[in-house]
């Protein structure tokens, strides 16, 4: 994907470039050693935060067949963790990751393993030569739509993204989709800090929006509502980046490190109060709408 195209209704690949090219030895300060950018998954209180990564990346794995998979897409791939903890699970499925940060595609090449291929494109680009058996996508549903859209048009950018799923899944096969959503608050209340400095081209969803968006396309087999396991990864990543605050500075400056302190507490707030939630949803794809009608 070059760098002037953009997703159908969603962020450029300058955009997401902008948050996640600062660095990997920048993220690499405060994430936990798999490089997960996302919401963990607590079991236990006493875990650490390692722990609880991998339980997420289990139950997302868990929704989408890892056992019986030959071939998992990872839309908004990152780092690569979950590929790889699919790998140990299944060493035998082909995983494959889209990203638009050139960051993230340079660091999967480096550390592989075998089986793992991130590549630097959109899921929009993306036509594989034959479907997928699961798919999972976890942070990057926030990027799909855009602050100035209506809203059909924001609904018709999601539904875009679940035709794609649809189109390039096995019948039955397993989605997973883990995403940040708007809880008591709504896109007039989208901060311009938020909008201008970290996430920018960048919109949240409500579970009404997602719900609308994969009618007729998959069922919703099971929902969590997670805001408060993403509080407590975020605290965790904020201590972790000011215990290591004059290695950050060294790596991206002083006014990078103070804004994604700032973002960081923020976030924090926003998760413990409900302005925001934290929505983890398993789907099934469903039959194609022309094999359900019923004949007299």
């Amino acid at each position: 994907m070059t760098a002037a195209q953009t997703l159908p209704t969603g962020a450029s690949a300058q955009a997401i470039q902008h948050h996640y090219d600062v660095g990997n030895p920048f993220y690499a300060l405060w994430l936990d050693s798999d490089m997960t950018y996302s919401s963990a998954l607590w079991l236990r209180d006493d875990e650490s935060l390692e722990s609880a990564q991998r339980n997420k990346q289990d139950w997302h794995l868990d929704r989408a067949g890892i056992a019986g998979l030959k071939r998992l897409l990872d839309v908004g791939c990152g780092w690569g963790g979950l590929m790889r903890r699919a790998l140990e699970r299944n060493p035998d499925c082909q995983c494959t990751g889209l990203t638009l940060s050139q960051e993230q595609v340079d660091f999967n090449a480096a550390r592989g393993p075998a089986g793992l291929q991130a590549r630097l494109e959109s899921w929009a680009d993306h036509v594989p030569d034959q479907p997928y058996d699961g798919i999972v996508s976890i942070g990057a549903f926030e990027h799909f739509a855009r602050l100035n859209q209506s809203v059909p048009d924001k609904i018709e950018g999601y539904r875009q993204f679940f035709r794609f799923c649809h189109r390039n899944l096995v019948p039955g096969g397993g989605l997973s989709l883990q995403t940040i959503s708007y809880e008591s608050a709504d896109r007039s209340d989208f901060s311009p800090f938020f909008a201008n400095e970290i996430f920018p081209e960048s919109d949240l969803p409500h579970l009404s929006e997602i719900a609308a968006s994969c009618r007729q396309l998959f069922e919703v087999v099971e929902l969590r509502n997670d805001r408060h396991h993403y509080a407590k990864t975020l605290r965790l990543w904020a201590r972790n980046l000011k215990q290591n605050k004059e290695r950050a500075i060294a790596l991206v400056g002083e006014s990078t490190y103070l804004r994604y302190e700032k973002y960081l507490a923020l976030m924090v707030v926003a998760f413990h109060t409900g302005t925001m939630n934290l929505t983890r949803i398993a789907f099934r794809r469903l039959p194609e709408a022309s094999a359900l009608r019923l004949v007299a």
